[in-house]
């Protein structure tokens, strides 16, 4: 193997063992919210023995009144106690389910002095389903990827723990989402960037480039977010939070924090595929010049930006599609769709987050030229090499 590989590989190992570290650190931070975390709750694995269903009224779709169940323990200090419980229905599709003789489900029991006071059968147990298709993404990433995929996977758990432990708690401490949102999307764009392309100038190529678009689509989030008179509020679970005695967000920042947070993605995507392109280039023909580089970039940048906008359009589109049938189902004009605050702030989503990925390319293609080619002197020794 070249000694320039070996190198490679233990630089990236040592890299990606910091950041290892630094997700193990994280998830052992107190996020600050832990207090609020019922300590007298014991949550557990149940499977439903028997279900009384006569007090449940079927109104259309819906169901309203109390399932009765019996649950067996699976797990914990309980384990092998058959105990009886109920499963309230409220007539919210989303939020309701019905148990069936035979189902698993996460078992929380309230107890009180080594005794069970309360039993409530949460949901479904999906937790070990969970696990398995994590496991099937593991597995595939890492065959067909190999080390590229493990330093992948070390990447996208880090950008896990620190969306839960560092985005998040900060934010509802009353921290202003935009900086914060930002500086974690600086954080992970440089340990997804740098993990996989290696502290190189094609990383330094790509990360400048997609910082150049995250920046831009933060920008345009503000503006556009402010002149389309969209509010917080609208995102799910919004006015929960508010209501939950956390009424000092300002649940409009945090809306614009998310819309160039979900982009940040895609734009890391075409920043990395633009700069190894460029740097492709620039190593297969070393007297190339700085021009030259610069329209190769673009070239490339044009094609790939053709296909990354439609994925984002497909990407917003499928989160509220049945919104868009509900409209079409009762006759709305098209319009007055378009003008309405929930399909406007999807709109706005959509546009801003594409925007920032049309104008990657030429940023990273023009950082690319001037960080990947070399300078007059060192051109000329390419060229007689």
């Amino acid at each position: 193997m070249p000694r320039f590989a070996l190198k490679n590989i233990h630089s990236d190992g040592i890299l990606a063992m910091v950041f290892i570290v630094l997700s193990f650190v994280l998830v052992q931070l107190p996020s600050g919210f832990d207090d609020r975390i019922d300590q007298d709750a014991i949550r557990c694995k149940g499977t439903i023995m028997e279900v009384d269903d006569s007090q449940i009224q079927q109104l259309g779709m819906i169901f309203t009144g109390d399932q009765g169940v019996v649950v067996k323990i699976e797990d914990g200090p309980f384990e092998g106690r058959i105990l009886e419980a109920s499963n309230p229905l409220l007539g919210q599709m989303d939020r309701d389910k019905i148990f069936k003789p035979g189902d698993i489900a996460l078992i929380v029991l309230t107890v009180t002095d080594d005794e069970i006071v309360y039993v409530n059968p949460q949901e479904h147990y999906r937790i070990d389903l969970e696990l398995l298709l994590l496991g099937l993404f593991v597995l595939a990433l890492t065959l067909f990827g190999g080390w590229t995929g493990v330093k992948a996977l070390v990447s996208f758990g880090f950008s896990a723990v620190c969306m839960w432990k560092v985005l998040i708690p900060l934010i509802l401490l009353g921290w202003a989402a935009i900086p914060v949102a930002l500086g974690v999307v600086t954080l992970l764009t440089a340990t997804v960037i740098f993990l996989v392309a290696g502290l190189s100038r094609k990383g330094f190529t790509a990360f400048a480039g997609a910082m150049l678009g995250v920046l831009t689509s933060c920008v345009l989030s503000v503006i556009f977010t402010r002149a389309f008179h969209v509010h917080g509020a609208i995102m799910p679970f919004a006015e929960t939070l508010l209501y939950s005695g956390f009424g000092h967000l300002n649940l409009t920042d945090i809306y614009c924090a998310a819309v160039f947070l979900a982009a940040s993605g895609a734009v890391m995507d075409l920043a990395m595929d633009v700069a190894a392109s460029m740097d492709e280039v620039v190593s297969k023909k070393p007297g190339i010049t700085r021009l030259e580089a610069l329209r190769s970039g673009l070239s490339v940048g044009r094609v790939v930006v053709g296909t990354m906008t439609t994925t984002l359009l497909f990407a917003y589109s499928g989160g509220y599609i049945t919104l868009l049938m509900a409209f079409m189902a009762q006759g709305i004009p098209l319009v007055n769709v378009a003008n309405l605050i929930y399909v406007a702030a999807e709109v706005l989503k959509t546009l801003v987050g594409s925007f920032g990925l049309v104008m990657v390319a030429p940023f990273t293609a023009l950082v690319g030229a001037i960080i990947l080619v070399p300078s007059g002197d060192r051109r000329q020794v390419a060229r007689e090499e």
